[in-house]
């Protein structure tokens, strides 16, 4: 039997419930899910008997009501919210609750269950009816059969018709209000942003407070409580507004002393920087899947930490924004807008290209020594036309420019380029850009390539690049003509250079640029725009061709195979070239030699110059003049050309800049003397000219340390970082001012002391809070304490005041201290405007500076024993007698041995070199192409003598590896490289072409590897090294009678019967008949019962190939004896030879 009913007036709890927006989404035990009836008659009332079987299978079918509610509300309308009263009316709930006992009670919703006041003892204690429905009520137990109770049936029908006509008006309010999907966000909306739509919203509330007026009257006096939407605060409102223009940014907020990160950005900067990150919403768009949080989940750190976490979120290759508040408290309490929230705006963007705001920038911590793989940190821009051609023929124009906004280079480029996108490649190779900004479709090779060099984690850089994509629309090419002219024209329009001539030549010279390269500028300026940084461009002096035909060119495959910038076991700069010759002091210097490493000359003359300029630096290593040289570099501890560029961008600090600038001070006085570069005292050219930009910034930069206060500047202080003297008005003005105030309340001290009755008083100064003025605790002394005064903070023994004039004299003084803060500002922007104006001749001195430096580490290296410099002739030509492998010489414990290599145009162009695995021949080979590589960087090399002609490019193909991506195999790529390199080599190239042919049968191979290298030598005429195990194509050499091409093999020696082999690393004339296989795999450890049948396999199909050259020969015998003709007589000489 189900229990009495309480009257209708007393169902507050239900109605309540109703009323409460955030009950719609309380989750509750999931049940079998009934499907809802969409229109209801109205049901006649029910008796007593019917009202418990009614409140089970309304309890029963509640959540699927709900699910049925909010399935509905997606599909009903506005403007049907009136028409909604046929839907069928929700059933009546029932609340949970737990008795002092213990024991879970059931309360019916429509009644109310009476106060402890209201309970009489008697009424406490009786035992509880069980409350049952139909269809469970037979499994009750009970020791008599359920009374009927019919004396209040009327009443109950009654009190359920009045409770289903207040639920039926309750639901059509719930539609009407919340039925649609946004209505969240709408209410929001209405109540926040558009006053217009809060007036419509302030109607629907008339209709919930005619709902509550019955229940308060009802709940005899208690208050009905309603549970408001979560209201967004007004700098949650500001961070979104700033979120939704920048969705693919990481957004932190600067709120107080701490920055503050929101939603999922927080999400990932948790786990980025391994912060907390507080529970909450993460998605900005009000979805209904996190209707149960009422803020965003947050993460915080302190303000001093923002660049240790940017800089960390910026190497993950996330995009960081800086949101900071832009006015300050003092004047805001002053000012119109004092009630409203804190004005804030985005101050900073970053990415792993653009990240300029610290000197150190994104390189290791280790310093020129080991710097790390995106050292160069260049943001490159690249576009691509349709491609031409189908297949192998298959041609893109491409254009491209990077930017390093560190120091300020440019490079452009815009080239032809074939299907391998070799050219492509080596420019990725060498620029090694940071992150990548793609402007249009590419095809599909060049953005597999880009994919593969820019999101593999084990590439060539070491590590992963930023890749952003903006559109082209048709127009693009008239459009970047358009943008980049008047880019330069108000540059030109705003300068206040008079030299016009000098800058119509500047805007001539970007006019001269492809159309390719014009739209990659176009995009790069709009891009940098974001980031404050497109001044850069004004820099137009820095930009250089990557293809100007000055330098060697070093292809991809060439800076991979030979190991130029990385090593190929772990991609780490520890066992390259680079890493061996790296001897600087400085991080420019380090730039300067790393970009001379990558592109050697090919000018005899400026070569000449160079290794010069490192043989009198060595050769006087211990005089006066290169010690004070080596001295001075070594003092440096700025990195000169970044504090330079941060100026140029207005973004170095006080002591960045005073460090920098007395560093060009010291090094300028130290050459005060020279004012020509005859008087440098070098006979080298190069040297002197070096030294002779030096002092020509002297006079400026004392102007500039003139007007700076270096204890000041030291400590970053911005208020007394100007000498006195060479202050600014208002920065006077408001010291004034902020003086005279402090005077006014010195002076009030004597009031006060007067008002406590004592002869003096003494301000004190606690947790920060200045001018307090203390009283003892005791009531003599707190009666004289006027009732004005504000209590500040306390102890048990005396109690903190602030006077009324006192909280109005710290107000002034701080609006005048904030005021000074802005006029320090601007007087510092305006100081680093002054410096910029010399930025070509501040840059010029330290270009010179890296240009010394990298000198002097060259001479370092040339002093290491066994270096030697080389002579360079006109001809092409590598002759060296006992060279060795830079950079394995330094990594083995024991001695390199030393080999001979001789190749002339006019004598031998190629060597065909043959020896068994592991003997060494990649190691020769490379020797070779290192050591003329090295030559033409300007360095000395390792061996006993060297004579070097001015190769304009060295090519490689080693190695075994397939190209899934592109769908090639091994071979494939074996032979498009070799395509590419006999497409582009001419007679002054270094090929370098190990074991070509090796990915196929071994006829075929045969056949390919012997034209190739036919080629290569008669054809080509290029020098050629050429490593096969193809034992035969030695006979090739007796082709050549000039003896153009000639066999060498590495020298070795058989022990036990061929079961051991000696490597003597050494290169003798002649061929070496067997590669032996079977002792490498013996060398690898391969079971002893492999290697058995291995060796005989390797007998009996050596006695099978015997047998057949011996019946072979047996047959031209006897053609011979038959015919007696020249032509077999010689082939069956060749054949005796072979056996």
């Amino acid at each position: 039997m189900a229990p009495k009913s309480s009257p209708p007036q007393s169902s507050l709890s239900q109605r309540t419930k109703q009323q409460s927006i955030s009950s719609f989404f309380t989750p509750k035990p999931s049940q079998t899910p009934k499907p809802p009836a969409t229109k209801a008659a109205p049901l006649p009332p029910p008796n007593r008997a019917n009202h418990a079987t009614a409140l089970s299978s309304d309890e029963e079918d509640l959540p699927a009501r709900r699910s049925a509610t909010s399935r509905r509300k997606r599909v009903v309308d506005d403007d049907e919210h009136d028409e909604d009263a046929g839907l069928a009316p929700p059933s009546s709930k029932r609340a949970r609750s737990v008795a002092s006992n213990g024991h879970a009670e059931d309360v019916v919703a429509t009644g109310q269950r009476k106060s402890l006041g209201q309970a009489s003892a008697a009424g406490l204690n009786v035992e509880k009816s069980l409350k049952a429905s139909n269809r469970t009520s037979k499994y009750i137990f009970s020791s008599s059969p359920p009374r009927a109770d019919d004396e209040n049936e009327e009443g109950d029908a009654e009190d359920a018709a009045e409770v289903r006509k207040n639920k039926e008006r309750l639901h059509r309010l719930f539609l009407k209000k919340l039925g649609k999907p946004d209505s969240m966000a709408e209410l929001r909306r209405r109540n926040k942003t558009n006053p217009e739509e809060a007036g419509e919203g302030e109607e629907g509330d008339e209709d919930v407070e005619e709902v509550d007026e019955p229940s308060t009257k009802s709940g005899k006096g208690r208050k009905a409580v309603k549970k408001a939407p979560t209201k967004l605060t007004p700098m949650v409102m500001q961070y979104l507004e700033i979120k939704r223009k920048h969705l693919d940014t990481i957004i932190i907020v600067e709120v107080g002393y701490k920055f503050q990160i929101y939603g999922e950005d927080a999400r990932i900067a948790s786990k980025e920087l391994g912060i907390y990150c507080a529970p909450g919403k993460l998605r900005y768009d009000e979805h209904p899947s996190e209707a149960h949080h009422t803020k965003f989940a947050s993460s915080s750190f302190p303000v001093h930490r923002l660049q240790v976490h940017v800089k960390r979120l910026v190497q993950a290759n996330h995009k960081v924004g800086v949101v900071r508040q832009i006015e300050t408290a003092a004047l805001k309490a002053v000012g119109d807008n004092k009630n409203t929230p804190f004005e804030r705006k985005l101050t900073n963007l970053y990415t792993k290209g653009t990240y300029v705001d610290d000197v150190e920038g994104l390189e290791t911590s280790n310093g020129a020594s080991n710097p790390g793989a995106q050292s160069t940190g260049y943001l490159l821009c690249l576009t691509e036309t349709n491609a031409k051609g189908w297949g192998t023929d298959e041609k893109v124009q491409v254009g491209l420019i990077a930017v390093q906004p560190a120091t300020g280079d440019i490079i452009y480029d815009d080239f032809e380029d074939g299907f391998m996108r070799s050219d492509i490649e080596t420019r990725l190779l060498h620029i090694a850009p940071a992150e990548f900004l793609i402007v249009g479709d590419l095809s599909k090779a060049t953005d597999k390539l880009v994919e593969h060099l820019s999101a593999s984690k084990t590439n060539v850089f070491g590590d992963r690049a930023r890749v952003e994509r903006v559109e082209k629309p048709k127009t693009m090419a008239a459009q970047a003509y358009s943008h980049i002219s008047n880019f330069y024209a108000d540059k030109m329009k705003a300068g206040s250079n008079p030299d016009t001539d000098k800058q119509g030549a500047i805007l001539d010279k970007v006019h001269q640029l492809s159309e390719h390269v014009t739209i990659c500028l176009s995009a790069m300026i709009t891009h940098l725009s974001e980031y404050g940084l497109e001044h850069v461009f004004d820099l137009t002096k820095n930009f250089q061709a990557f293809s100007a035909r000055s330098y060697m060119l070093l292809n991809g495959n060439t800076l991979s195979s030979l190991e130029i910038y990385q090593n190929q076991t772990n991609y780490t700069s520890k066992g390259s070239l680079f890493w061996t010759m790296d001897r600087t002091k400085t991080r420019f210097g380090h730039r300067m030699l790393r970009r001379w490493v990558g592109r050697p000359l090919i000018n005899k003359e400026r070569l000449e110059e160079r290794i010069a300029a490192v043989a009198e630096l060595r050769e006087s290593e211990n005089t006066v003049r290169v010690d004070k040289l080596k001295f001075l570099i070594g003092k440096i501890k700025t990195d000169l050309e970044k504090v330079l560029i941060r100026i140029y961008y207005k973004k170095c600090t006080r002591p960045e800049l005073l460090a920098a600038l007395q560093a060009l001070q010291a090094i300028s006085g130290e050459y005060s003397s020279v004012k020509e570069p005859a008087d440098a005292g070098f006979s080298s050219t190069l040297l002197n000219e070096a030294i002779a930009k030096i002092p020509k910034i002297s006079q400026d930069v004392a102007h500039f340390l003139e007007k700076i206060n270096p204890l000041a500047a030291r400590e970053d202080d911005k208020y007394s970082f100007f000498r006195e003297e060479h202050e600014a008005e208002d920065i006077n003005d408001y010291k004034l001012s902020i003086a005279s105030v402090e005077d006014d309340l010195n002076a009030h001290k004597k009031v006060a002391a007067q008002k406590l009755r004592k002869s003096k008083v003494d301000y004190v100064t606690v947790a920060g809070i200045e001018y307090l003025i203390e009283v003892k605790a005791t009531k003599e002394e707190l009666k004289n304490v006027p009732a004005s005064w504000t209590q500040i903070s306390a102890t048990k023994a005396c109690k903190r005041f602030h006077t009324p004039e006192v909280k109005l004299m710290i107000r002034e003084r701080d609006q005048h201290k904030e005021s000074l803060a802005a006029a320090c500002d601007r007087a510092y922007i305006n100081l680093l405007k002054d410096i910029s104006a010399k930025y070509p001749e501040l840059r010029d001195c330290v270009s010179a500076l890296a240009t010394l430096d990298a000198l002097l580490s060259l001479a370092i290296l040339a002093s290491q024993p066994g270096y030697v410099k080389p002579t360079f002739t006109s001809e092409p030509e590598l002759s060296i007698t006992g060279g060795r492998h830079p950079m394995v010489e330094q990594l083995l414990l024991d001695s390199y041995v030393p080999n001979d290599l001789h190749l002339s145009t006019s004598e031998t162009r190629g060597l065909l070199i043959t020896g068994p695995n592991m003997g060494g021949k990649s190691s020769y080979v490379r020797s070779g192409a290192l050591i003329a590589i090295m030559g033409q960087i300007g360095s000395y090399v390792p061996a006993e003598s060297a004579r070097l002609g001015m190769l304009d490019a060295v090519y490689t193909r080693m190695g075994a590896f397939d190209n899934m991506l592109k769908g090639e195999s091994t071979f494939m790529v074996e032979l498009s490289e070799t395509a590419d390199i006999l497409k582009s080599a001419t007679p002054r190239s270094l090929i370098i072409l190990d074991e070509l042919g090796r990915g196929t049968s071994t006829f075929d191979g045969v056949a390919i590897a012997e034209a190739v290298l036919d080629y290569v030598v008669r054809e080509l005429k290029s020098l050629t090294l050429f490593i096969t195990h193809y034992q035969h194509m030695a006979r090739m050499q007796d082709r050549f009678v000039s003896g153009e091409l000639k066999n060498v093999h590495m020298r070795f020696e058989e022990r036990g019967g061929g079961k051991e082999v000696v490597f003597l690393y050494e290169v003798a004339p002649g061929m070496s008949h067997r590669s032996y296989g079977l002792n490498v795999a013996r060398l690898a450890r391969v079971p002893e019962s492999v290697l058995d049948v291995a060796e005989g396999k390797s007998i009996e199909l050596e006695e099978k190939m015997q047998a057949c050259r011996i019946g072979n020969m047996s047959r031209m015998v006897k053609g011979l004896l038959e015919d007696g003709d020249e032509e077999s007589l010689e082939r069956l000489v060749d054949g005796i030879e072979q056996l």
